[in-house]
């Protein structure tokens, strides 16, 4: 079992034809996603990855001809929130959304076409989702590496993709594998927040543990760790918080990493998890060690 990426998806990548889309589509389908479709306006007809994915014109063609039912999107900053907009109103229900720099004003619009259409975004800013498997088994979306996984029952869930990278490196080399792992982004605005991926993998059965990896701004840290109090009594869990020597009011990173005043401060982070029964790390690399101490037995 996973969370949003398995051997279901169906996978139409807006921007196949670009040479960031056309790049990473190859790495998630030599690690076994099925990218079933592309889309670039006026390239309808062409075939893209090598000859083996048919290019349309629009999402809602590629989905009518292929049955797509998730999208990546490597669309420029310009017009990335349409064509979020457009993947919404054109019936897929999981968007990923790795393009950065999208201007708050033109995602809040985006944002409200995709609830209004029932379709869950991740992102924008985030380096996707990996569900990790053997031989060809596996699928991942969007840019996070494939190397650096191993097929388990941990759930990661975080804001920043390069902390992610070794966050979940460090696990694989202490022998603990992943269930899935989930960028969501570090923008002000974004379409699926911590609580809503706790919530995800407090319903995949095959998730025995949490890895949370937050970092200063913001209060969707303290937010879900105040639902894990309440409903991840049974699972073990471990968080980071990055940020914690920030000085106050500078941008660190991510356009959502800011604090102000007495928001989103790093110590507020890391007191509300504890409370709610993470063992908070100080470094990425001793999370393998606080899930054993947490009571997380490797299989």
């Amino acid at each position: 079992m996973s969370i949003l990426v398995d051997q279901h998806t169906r996978l139409v990548v807006q921007g196949l034809t670009g040479r960031e889309g056309g790049f990473h589509a190859g790495q998630m389908a030599a690690y076994g996603t099925k990218i079933v479709a592309g889309v670039t306006p006026g390239r309808g007809g062409e075939l893209g990855l090598d000859g083996t994915v048919p290019v349309f014109d629009t999402v809602r063609e590629a989905v009518e001809k292929t049955a797509a039912n998730t999208s990546c999107i490597f669309v420029p900053a310009a017009g990335a929130a349409d064509a979020i907009a457009e993947a919404a109103a054109s019936g897929i229900k999981t968007i990923f959304c790795i393009t950065e720099g999208i201007p708050v004003h033109d995602m809040v619009g985006a944002l409200a076409v995709v609830q209004q259409h029932g379709a869950r975004l991740i992102g924008p800013n985030c380096p996707g989702a990996t569900t990790p498997g053997l031989n060809g088994l596996g699928a991942k979306i969007g840019i996070i590496p494939a190397s650096i996984h191993l097929p388990g029952d941990v759930g990661v869930v975080s804001r920043s993709g390069t902390l992610t990278y070794e966050a979940v490196q460090s696990m694989t080399d202490a022998g603990i594998g992943q269930s899935t792992c989930l960028g969501i982004g570090g923008d002000p605005i974004i379409g699926t927040t911590f609580r809503d991926a706790l919530e995800l993998f407090a319903a995949d059965p095959a998730t025995r543990a949490l890895v949370l990896i937050g970092e200063i701004g913001g209060s969707a840290e303290e937010e879900a760790a105040a639902w894990a109090g309440e409903h991840l009594k049974h699972l073990p869990r471990v968080a980071f918080i990055a940020g914690r020597a920030a000085p106050e009011g500078r941008r660190m990173g991510h356009a959502g990493a800011i604090v102000s005043g007495a928001s989103g401060r790093a110590i507020d982070k890391i007191a509300a998890l504890e409370a709610a029964g993470f063992k908070v790390a100080a470094s990425p690399t001793e999370l393998p060690r606080l899930l054993i101490e947490a009571g997380y037995t490797k299989r």
